[in-house]
């Protein structure tokens, strides 16, 4: 009886791979980097290349292309679009510039010059969400990965040439994304968020994270994503947490399921399922979280899970001090401050000099929004100071306006400030009398200064329910 039960269980093995290999699998896979009217981004092209050969490994054929101006891009779309009809799974992943306009979402070919919002409207860019329906809606499984929230400065050029009359609807990053069903959606970091592009000649952490883990043998779609998550995390010192929305229907591999357990063995429990070991590595990683969002994104994704309660209480603590500290906090701010938008035209109508600026650095920092003093708004600053804004309700845009700027100057910070660069050290100079040298310190400004027992958790957030797959 043995010899039939092994002819039965080979002829088994054949049909199942012959299954496996008949799966057709699609995917585009663009990196932009060589950009014509700003500066060049390094990383893109050899983040695609490094993308397109690992899915090759493991089935998929592949549209590949590095640099493309918009006529190529749409070719390469048209090509995808083709191929993917009635593909198993489609597989998106483009790195370079996009951009949010009115909260959609544009991809950015090399020789886009924009300078308005009319621009980016008008055909220079490319919209993710039409390109997305046109090209994949067909598939059965859809994976969308845009390592595109990168500092953008056709933002900043929009910004400064909008008529002052005019308020723009440009955001700093990406703005959210919904996912239909079968779909999942990832970025390198959050809504109106930037991304980091990583060292030169190498690839940027999140796809870095995705080379690592997305392809692993017998390792679900979602797990991936979630050590995905955790490795950037990491790799940035919490600095970047990628992002994420999800509607798929059941688990997807793709490098192949795990063998299936023996007769009498436990099942393995599936990732996302409560109790799992990647809902414990999940919670681990936002449990002590100051941000709804990761919060609510736990309870997404286990809406049955074991923290469910610990979450929900911790979500409603979060959510309730900023009423108390709201009303402290905006008692005597100009009701214009929560509506007029910020740009770089009105930041520097303000006239920081270096001085100033380090002062609103250290001013951030005694708020919780911790960033270096460095008197220079490099793209980190950018970022503590669009956290800032949405935590106080202000209009998101990383640039601040006089009324902003008055407001964060009566803010009570926690401490005094601290010289913290060595340009803010007192100098030494030479007396007269020889070579024996003092040091002149520099004079301050006075301030008041007091103790504030919730310096990071003041103001309102207004946070949606983000896709949990991602940790």
């Amino acid at each position: 009886m043995r010899f039939p039960t092994l002819v039965l269980s080979l002829i088994c093995m054949v049909f199942t791979a012959g299954a496996a290999s008949a799966e057709r699998r699609v995917a585009f896979v663009v990196g932009n980097g060589t950009y014509k009217h700003v500066a060049a981004l390094p990383n893109p092209s050899i983040d695609a290349k490094a993308m397109a050969a690992a899915l090759r490994n493991v089935g998929f054929e592949v549209v590949e292309g590095s640099n493309l101006t918009r006529d190529k891009m749409t070719e390469k779309l048209l090509d995808f679009g083709k191929k993917a009809q009635g593909a198993d799974v489609a597989v998106f992943f483009y790195a370079g510039h996009g951009i949010a306009v009115g909260g959609t979402n544009y991809l950015l070919p090399i020789d886009a010059d924009i300078k308005s919002e009319m621009d980016v409207k008008l055909g220079a860019a490319i919209n993710i969400d039409l390109t997305l329906d046109q090209t994949m809606s067909d598939a059965k499984v859809k994976l969308v990965l845009l390592d595109a929230c990168r500092d953008n400065p056709f933002a900043a050029k929009i910004k400064s040439n909008a008529p002052s009359t005019r308020s723009v609807s440009v955001q700093t990053g990406l703005a959210e994304m919904k996912s239909g069903e079968g779909t999942l959606i990832a970025f390198a970091t959050g809504p109106g968020q930037t991304a980091l592009d990583g060292k030169e000649g190498g690839n940027s952490p999140f796809t870095r994270a995705l080379l690592a883990n997305l392809t692993q043998p017998g390792v679900e779609l979602q797990q991936a994503m979630t050590k995905v998550r955790a490795q950037v995390q990491e790799e940035t010192n919490k600095g970047q947490l990628p992002w994420g929305n999800t509607n798929l229907t059941g688990a997807v591999y793709l490098n192949g399921a795990p063998a299936p357990a023996a007769p009498g063995t436990a099942p393995a429990v599936a990732a996302g399922a409560p109790g799992s070991d990647v809902e414990l590595e999940f919670w681990r990683s936002i449990k002590d979280s100051s941000k709804p969002e990761e919060l609510n994104a736990y309870v997404a994704q286990y809406p049955n899970g074991q923290f469910k309660s610990l979450a929900l209480a911790r979500i409603a603590s979060l959510e309730s001090k900023p009423d108390n500290a709201t009303r402290n906090l905006t008692a005597g701010i100009d009701p214009a401050t929560f509506k007029e938008e910020a740009n770089q035209t009105t930041e520097d109508q303000i006239g920081l000099d270096k001085g100033q600026r380090r002062d609103v650095q250290r001013r951030l920092n005694g708020l919780g929004f911790d960033t270096k003093v460095s008197g220079n708004f490099d793209a980190p600053t950018r970022a503590v100071i669009t956290r800032w804004q949405a935590a106080r309700g202000y209009p998101k845009t990383g640039y601040l306006n006089r009324l902003q700027h008055k407001a964060l100057l009566t803010e009570i910070v926690a401490a005094p400030p601290t010289a913290s660069s060595d340009e803010e050290r007192p100098k030494r100079r030479a007396t007269s009398g020889g070579g024996q040298q003092q040091a002149q310190p520099q004079p301050q400004p006075q301030r008041q200064y007091q103790s504030n027992p919730d310096p990071a958790g003041a103001g309102r957030f207004i946070g949606g329910v983000v896709g949990g797959m991602l940790r």
